[in-house]
Parts: C-alpha cells; sequence; structure tokens
C-alpha cells in the first residue's frame, strides 16, 4: 500500500504567519500522497467583531447561527483557505482548496437539538464520505486542503471540527492507503508533566494509556484527541501521531518526534 499522511493543523500555527510559513514548507515538502485539513476559530472571531457578530460558545463549542455560519464559510471556506493554497503553490505543491460540499468529499447531518442548540454545527456521515473523489486528486498528483466545513445535501453548509474531519477522512482512505494521521499543534507531543514541555510520551499504547490515565499523568485537553486517535486506529489508520507543527518532517519518518499512537 501507498503511503498517505493526512495531516491536521491548528488555528494557533494558523495566526502566526512566520510560524505558518516555515509549516507550509515542511507540509510541501512531504514527499508522496497527502491531505491537509486546517481550522481557523480565531480569525473567525475576529471577523466576525469587525461586523458586530458575535462569538457565542457553550462548553468551548462554537454556537453557529445563521449570521455566523455565514462568517464561518467566508473565512474558512475563502480567506484562510485560499491564503494556505497560495502559499502551497508558491512552494511548489499543487494545491486545491476545498470543502466538504465541494466534490461532495464530506456530506454530514445537522447536529440534533439536545440540551443545547448548536445551530448549523455538522456530524460526519463517516460511511458517507466520497472517497474516490478525494483519490482523483491524489492520484493525479493535486493535494487537497480542506476547511472545516461539511454540507447537508439539502443546500445547507456545516460548520464541523476540524479534528473530527481529518480523523474521518484517515479512516475512509485507509482501505485503499497505508495511513498515518498528524496532529499538529503547539507542543511537542503529550507530555507527562503538563509543565515541562519537554516530558513528551514517545509511544502510547491501549496499556500504557490505561496506565497514565490510572496514575493520572494526563491533562483533560489532551484525552479527546487521545480518544479519537485510538478511534482511528481501531477503523483502520495505521498510526496517529500527535506532534509539533515545527516537528512535521520528522514526524513523517519512522524516528519521530512527538507521541506516536498505535495497537
Amino acid at each position: 500500500m501507498e503511503k498517505l499522511f493526512v495531516v491536521k493543523i491548528g488555528g494557533n500555527v494558523i495566526d502566526n504567519d512566520n510560524n505558518l510559513s516555515a509549516f507550509l514548507t515542511s507540509f510541501a515538502n512531504i514527499p508522496g500522497r497527502k491531505i491537509l485539513i486546517h481550522g481557523g476559530g480565531k480569525i473567525a472571531t475576529k471577523i466576525g467583531d469587525q461586523l458586530g457578530v458575535e462569538s457565542k460558545y457553550v462548553n468551548g463549542r462554537r454556537i453557529t447561527d445563521d449570521a455566523t455560519i455565514d462568517i464561518v464559510t467566508m473565512v474558512y471556506g475563502g480567506l484562510v483557505n485560499k491564503k494556505l493554497v497560495a502559499q502551497l503553490q508558491a512552494k511548489g505543491c499543487n494545491a486545491i482548496g476545498l470543502t466538504g460540499a465541494d466534490a461532495n468529499i464530506i456530506p454530514a447531518v445537522k447536529r440534533p437539538v439536545k440540551e443545547v442548540d448548536f445551530g448549523w454545527v455538522g456530524d460526519v456521515n463517516a460511511t458517507g464520505l466520497n472517497t474516490a473523489n478525494c483519490r482523483l486528486f491524489l492520484d493525479n498528483g493535486i493535494i487537497p486542503v480542506l476547511a472545516p466545513l461539511t454540507h447537508d445535501q439539502q443546500g445547507h453548509i456545516l460548520n464541523t471540527n476540524a479534528d473530527t474531519i481529518a480523523s474521518s477522512i484517515a479512516v475512509a482512505l485507509s482501505a485503499a492507503y497505508d495511513v498515518r494521521l498528524i496532529y499538529c499543534f503547539e507542543k511537542k507531543g503529550v507530555l507527562e508533566n503538563v509543565d515541562d514541555d519537554n516530558s513528551v510520551i514517545t509511544l502510547i499504547t491501549r496499556a500504557k494509556y490505561k496506565q497514565l490515565l490510572n496514575e493520572g499523568k494526563l491533562f483533560a485537553g489532551i484525552l479527546p484527541k487521545i480518544d479519537n486517535a485510538f478511534d482511528a486506529i481501531e477503523a483502520g489508520v495505521k498510526e496517529v501521531l500527535i506532534g509539533h507543527a515545527d516537528d512535521l518532517m520528522q514526524n513523517t519518518t519512522e524516528n519521530t518526534s512527538g507521541t506516536l499512537i498505535t495497537n
């Protein structure tokens, strides 16, 4: 099987021009097939403020009302996505900017209202991803750059978590490729001591994860990423790597510097 790298980059890197340029240089230099999934929440919040649309959150998750879906569509699918694509083209990487609606790549369903009405937020239909169209780009040397937007097949764009999109894409393509899913953020990996940036846990298996949880060594913010990683592995993804955006190139090799999560 050919190798495929599915890389997710968070908003904290996108917000810093120098960090972003360095990251995109690394991404452009990854050989072979690759996909980039990006966030961009702070930029959406800033532009919303400028337009007089207040950002509302419940438990850290954005409420996407009618005005907000227009803003995140403009920012994620337009401003951020096309800037990334233009910079990748300048670095010799033939990228194409997409949302989940383009080529019907990521159909989703509007999140049902329970305790909270999240508005135009989408939950990915994992079995409905259009892998044939994804492969059409990949097999012709075109690099998909996916904004965190999906669609409900009823004409509505939906705001969707970028980590979830990355995991869903990685799982869907794991039948055709040997997939490594890489989550890039501002830490060097999963830390044993949250106050020590060098306390990276280099390998986490299910048994090791259970041990770390029992010892209370993991900070709460990283747990959803690790759970997401194990879900992806159980669904067919070979490896998941959590690491610093600056270490992307090294983390595409066998000699990784972040946290490798595997069975």
